[in-house]
C-alpha cells in the first residue's frame, strides 16, 4: 500500500508536539491493535482516527487514510503503511531496535511493506483470527496477578517437599540413617579440602547431627508457608532455595532426582520474579519484568521437549515403534490403581497414546511463543499431559511442579472477572485514600514513568546479564538431550560444569529407556535361616492384594530406590547394603520407613533379597482372587546378610538352602 506522500516528506503545517498516528476509525481490527499500540507507547504518541481529524490535513486525500495508517512527527515529517508502525513503536520501549532494523537491515523494510498491504487488504478475514488467537484480550492484560498466583503455588508446593523429606530424613540421612550425613561431608572434606564446600554447597557444613536435619526442614517449612502467604517473597524463595539445596545435598542418592533439581531451579528462577517487598499482594505487586517471566518460560520448554528428545535420542525400541505405554503402567516405580486400569487399555490405543505422548512433550511446547491463546493452547496440552501422569503414577510433587510451572504461561486476562475485579477494586481504593478528591488516571503498565514501574521490581540493568549467563549456561544441557555435542558453546559448557552442585541448570528428560519388564526386591529376615518373614514396604508392591495407591506429593525415598536398585546389581548399589546393615541393627528410624517390620521383638539374624517378576493381574484373576498382582521367583538378589563384629558379611553358600 502506498502512503499519500513520498515518505519522509515535510510538510509545512505546524505540528503538536507529540507525533500523531491516524487511523480508520470504523474498522474494528484497526482499533484492537491501535489500543495495543496505545499500551505500549502510552502518552509519548497521540491516536486519533481519520474520520475526526482528516479535514486538518487537506492536502492528503482523504482515501488515503483509510488505506494505511499515517504518521505525521512533530516536524512535519509523515510516513505511512509499515514505515508508520516501525517508527511509532520506536517511542514504546524496546521499540528502536525495530526501527533500526526496518531502516537499516536489508530486505526488512520491503518485506514489511508486502506484509502491510496483505494485511490491510484482508481485514476482515484478520479481525477474525485475532480474535480467535488473542481473545478479547489483544491489549495485553499483564501478568502481574498471574505471577502472584504462581508463587503462591510453589509456596504450598515447597511446603509439600519439605513436610515429605522431613518425616524421612533421620531414618535417610540421620546419625543411625541409611546414608549418614556426616559420615559424607566428613569423606569429602577429606578427599577435597576447602574444594568440598563447593562440590557439596549445603548448610551441613554448619552441623549435621539429627538437630541440625530437623532444623533445616523445619525452617524450610517455616518459608514455604510464609512464601504462600506473600511474606518477604525474595527472602523466602532464596531461603526456600538454599535450605531444599541444602537438604538435597544431604540427603545424597535419595535426592537425586529430576523433580528436586527441578524445584530447586524453580525456586532459583522465581527469584526474579518477585517483587521487593515486605508483603505480595496482587493489587499492589509491580508487573513482573518480561525477562523473568520469560525465563521461566523458557525452563518449561527445556522440560518438556528434553523429554522428548532423550526419548527418540536413545534410541530405545520401545519409544520408536509406539509401544512405549504398552510397558509403562505396569513397570513404573509407583504405579496408582488407575494404572491398573490404564494398562488394560487396547492396545491400539496404548500405542496411540505413545505417539501422542511424544507430540504433546515435543511440539506442543513450541506454541508457547504463539500469540495469547496460541500459548495457553501449549500451556493446556504440558498441563494436560501433566494430569494424565499424576493420575496414573506417582512422582512426588513433579507433576504438580510442572503443572503450576504453566501458570507463567497464562495472563492475568484468563482468571475470574471476580478475582481480577477485586484486586483492581483494591487498588483503586488505595489511590483514593492516599488523593481523595483527584479521579485517579489509570495508564497501561508499558506507559508508566520509569520510576513507577521498577520501584518493587527487578531492574532490567541487572537482569539482563544475568539471563544472558542462564539462557546461555542452559543451552548446555539442552544441546545435551539431543545426544549432540555443547562443545560449540564454549564458556557456557564451562560454566555449567562449575556450578553443576548448585542443581540450579539442570538436564531434564524422564524415561529415555522404557523398561519391559517389573523386577521387585523383597526383603525378608529368618533368626534361624529356614523361615523367612517379609518386611513390607509402605509404598511399592509387595502384598499381591495391595490396591496401589495414591502417595503423591509425598514421596517415599527408599521405595523409589528400591525399584531402581531392582535395576542393577546390588554391588552398585552401596545404599542397598547400608539399608541391609541398618534393619539387622534394628536402626528404628530406618525402620519406621517401612511398613510393617515382622520382628517387633528384636532384629533377626538373617536378612535375603528376593526378586520377583512382578506383572498385574488381568480383570478375571483379579474379580477372583481381589489380587493387583501377580509375581514369580527369580532368585536372590545379593547374597544371605548376616552381622559379624557389628559388620555385614555374607552367609557362607552353604546357607544357600534358604533361597527360595
Amino acid at each position: 500500500m502506498v502512503g499519500p506522500l513520498t515518505e519522509g516528506t515535510v510538510m509545512p503545517e505546524s505540528g503538536g508536539s507529540k507525533p500523531l498516528l491516524v487511523y480508520d476509525g470504523d474498522c474494528g481490527f484497526c482499533r484492537a491493535w491501535i489500543e495495543r499500540w496505545r499500551a505500549r507507547t502510552g502518552e509519548a504518541v497521540e491516536y486519533r482516527p481519520y474520520q475526526e481529524i482528516a479535514s486538518e490535513f487537506p492536502e492528503i486525500p482523504r482515501s488515503r487514510f483509510g488505506e494505511a495508517v499515517q504518521l505525521r512527527e512533530p516536524d512535519g515529517t509523515w510516513s505511512s503503511g509499515a514505515r508508520a508502525v516501525f517508527r511509532t513503536l520506536s517511542y514504546a520501549r524496546g521499540g528502536s531496535r525495530a526501527w533500526t532494523a526496518y531502516r537499516r537491515v536489508p530486505l526488512v523494510a520491503p518485506v514489511s511493506e508486502l506484509v502491510y498491504r496483505f494485511v490491510a487488504g484482508h481485514r476482515p478475514a484478520l479481525a477474525k483470527v485475532t480474535s480467535l488467537v488473542w481473545g478479547r484480550h489483544v491489549v495485553p492484560p499483564g501478568e502481574t496477578l498471574t505471577s502472584w498466583i504462581f508463587l503462591r503455588v510453589l509456596g504450598l508446593i515447597f511446603l509439600a517437599a519439605f513436610l515429605s523429606a522431613w518425616i524421612q530424613i533421620i531414618g535417610l540421612a540421620g546419625s543411625y540413617g541409611i546414608l549418614p550425613a556426616h559420615f559424607y561431608l566428613q569423606a569429602l572434606g577429606t578427599r577435597y579440602g576447602a574444594l568440598a564446600y563447593w562440590i557439596a554447597p549445603t548448610l551441613g557444613w554448619i552441623g549435621t547431627s539429627d538437630g541440625w536435619l530437623h532444623v533445616f526442614c523445619a525452617a524450610g517449612t517455616i518459608l514455604s508457608v510464609m512464601l504462600a502467604l506473600g511474606t518477604a517473597p525474595i527472602a523466602c524463595l532464596i531461603g526456600v532455595w538454599a535450605l531444599y539445596l541444602s537438604v538435597a545435598v544431604l540427603g545424597q542418592e535419595f535426592f537425586w532426582f529430576q523433580w528436586d533439581s527441578l524445584l530447586i531451579e524453580t525456586a532459583f528462577l522465581a527469584i526474579f520474579l518477585a517483587p521487593w517487598k515486605r508483603w505480595s499482594l496482587p493489587w499492589s505487586d509491580p508487573p513482573p519484568a518480561r525477562i523473568s517471566l520469560w525465563l521461566v518460560r523458557w525452563l518449561v520448554f527445556r522440560l518438556s521437549v528434553s523429554s522428548a528428545a532423550v526419548k527418540l535420542a536413545s534410541g530405545d525400541p520401545t519409544w520408536k515403534n509406539g509401544t512405549a505405554l504398552l510397558y509403562h503402567f505396569e513397570t513404573q516405580p509407583l504405579p496408582t490403581w488407575i494404572g491398573w486400569y490404564a494398562h488394560h487399555l487396547p492396545a491400539w490405543m496404548l500405542r496411540g497414546a505413545t505417539v501422542g505422548t511424544l507430540a504433546l512433550e515435543g511440539i506442543a511446547p513450541i506454541l508457547i511463543f504463539g500469540p495469547r491463546r496460541v500459548r495457553f493452547l501449549g500451556a493446556a496440552s504440558i498441563a494436560g499431559l501433566q494430569l494424565l501422569i499424576f493420575l496414573t503414577g506417582n512422582y512426588c510433587f513433579f507433576n504438580l511442579l510442572a503443572i503450576a510451572l504453566c501458570i507463567p504461561l497464562l495472563d492475568d486476562g484468563v482468571w475470574p472477572r471476580r478475582l481480577r475485579e477485586w484486586g483492581r477494586g483494591r487498588a483503586e481504593r488505595r489511590a483514593e485514600d492516599v488523593a481523595p478528591d483527584v479521579e485517579p488516571e489509570v495508564t497501561p503498565p508499558e506507559a508508566e514513568p520509569d520510576v513507577a514501574r521498577m520501584r518493587g521490581r527487578w531492574l532490567g540493568w541487572t537482569l539482563k546479564p544475568i539471563a544472558v549467563l542462564l539462557l546461555g549456561t542452559s543451552l548446555v544441557p539442552f544441546v545435551r538431550s539431543f545426544g549432540k555435542s555443547a562443545t560449540w558453546l564454549g564458556p557456557f559448557e564451562i560454566i555449567h560444569q562449575a556450578i553443576w552442585p548448585f542443581r540450579t541448570i539442570n538436564n531434564y528428560g524422564l524415561f529415555a529407556v522404557m523398561t519391559t519388564r517389573r523386577a521387585e526386591i523383597v526383603l525378608e529376615g529368618s533368626r534361624d535361616g529356614t523361615n523367612w518373614l517379609p518386611y513390607e514396604f509402605r509404598y511399592k508392591p509387595g502384598d499381591l492384594t495391595r490396591r496401589p495407591g495414591f502417595v503423591e506429593p509425598h514421596q517415599p525415598r527408599v521405595d523409589w530406590q528400591m525399584w531402581f536398585a531392582a535395576l542393577s546389581d546390588f554391588r552398585e548399589q552401596p545404599w542397598f547394603l547400608s539399608l541391609c546393615q541398618r534393619i539387622l541393627q534394628g536402626s528404628p528410624p530406618v525402620l519406621r520407613l517401612l511398613e510393617r517390620n515382622p520382628f517387633p521383638l528384636g532384629p533377626p539374624r538373617f536378612l535375603r533379597a528376593v526378586v520377583y517378576d512382578y506383572r498385574f493381574t488381568d480383570e478375571t484373576t483379579r474379580a477372583e482372587t481381589s489380587a493387583w498382582w501377580r509375581r514369580s521367583a527369580l532368585g536372590l538378589y545379593c547374597p544371605i546378610l548376616t552381622l559379624s563384629a557389628g559388620h555385614l558379611a555374607a552367609v557362607e553358600a552353604d546357607s544357600s538352602r534358604a533361597a527360595p
